[in-house]
């Protein structure tokens, strides 16, 4: 696991002792991760750096209130469907030539019939297509919190057996190697007991500020240590703050690269107030902080 957690470092992600055990375990033991926490905290970015560490393609599907297996698993070519539709009619005397009969006639055509269902009219979607990587691959299921209860019952052949039933085909395993599943969850609202049994489980918090220099420092690692420094205290202590939405990585990092595209040196009130819209994003919590700024700048500063 400490190769594993180097591997990731590599890749410019820092990862935790518990982050490393799961995707160690994922992989030996053919397990599906459920990544749960609060948004822009690395859950997605977890599941495609895997893809580029483990140097497997990324097949992503985003979830979303309505998403089904149309969406998720297969669909039908029904354009190329009425299309053989036209050639059949067209050409139906010279399949029917010589069949004697009612009960032939029909026979003849029920084989041709067959065929509209083939694998040769299927659309793979993201499940389908997962399962059809010969040399497996990285699928990640974003948000699937925000899909219904019945999208869950659909991933459960997927997740427990790494093969989807199709009724007019039969059952469709993987290929050779099953995919690697990531599904990410923002918790807003519960996942069903049927699905967490199928999974492991990894809670991802907010990281504590050494962890996050060292994210930082991976992710921008032009920026001074000490404006490092400074920019990382001041997000925790806006983190502590009654907001919104608090400050994630994503937007720490994205402040990382403002102030450096700023040529910052040091933090200060006013240079907080311009960049606020950085990392708050809701209008209420930048004027509830702004009163606060020169506070906790000063704070900051004094280390």
């Amino acid at each position: 696991m400490d190769a594993l957690k180097a591997n990731f470092e590599k890749h410019n992600y820092i990862c935790s002792d518990q982050i490393a055990t799961a995707v160690y375990l994922s992989f030996h033991l053919s397990k599906p991760i459920l990544i749960e926490g609060p948004p822009g905290v690395g859950k997605t970015e977890l599941a495609k750096t895997a893809a580029a560490m483990f140097e497997l393609p990324l097949i992503r599907l985003q979830c979303y209130e309505g998403l089904d297996e149309s969406k998720a698993i297969y669909e039908w070519k029904y354009g190329k469907q009425l299309l053989y539709t036209q050639v059949l009619k067209e050409t139906l005397d010279e399949v029917l030539q010589g069949a004697k009969g009612f009960t032939e006639s029909v026979r003849r055509l029920h084989e041709f019939g067959d065929i509209f269902f083939s694998e040769e009219f299927l659309e793979p979607r993201p499940l389908l297509k997962a399962l059809k990587e010969p040399n497996g691959c990285v699928l990640l299921i974003d948000e699937v919190d925000k899909s219904d209860h019945e999208f869950e019952s659909l991933l459960l052949e997927m997740l427990s057996d790494y093969q989807v039933s199709i009724p007019e085909i039969g059952t469709v395993k993987a290929k050779t190697k099953p995919p690697m599943v990531f599904l990410t969850s923002n918790n807003t609202r519960e996942i069903s007991d049927a699905l967490k049994r199928r999974c492991l489980h990894l809670y991802i918090p907010f990281p504590d500020v050494e962890l996050e220099q060292r994210i930082i420092h991976a992710r921008v690692p032009e920026i001074p240590p000490e404006l490092r420094r400074q920019l990382v205290a001041f997000i925790h202590e806006l983190r502590d703050l009654d907001l919104k939405k608090v400050p994630a990585i994503s937007e720490t990092i994205d402040w990382a690269r403002t102030l450096l595209l700023l040529h910052t040196e040091s933090l200060d009130p006013q240079l907080v107030r311009d960049t606020l819209n950085v990392i708050l994003k809701f209008q209420d919590d930048i004027e509830n902080v702004d009163a606060e700024i020169s506070t906790i700048t000063s704070k900051v500063l004094k280390g």
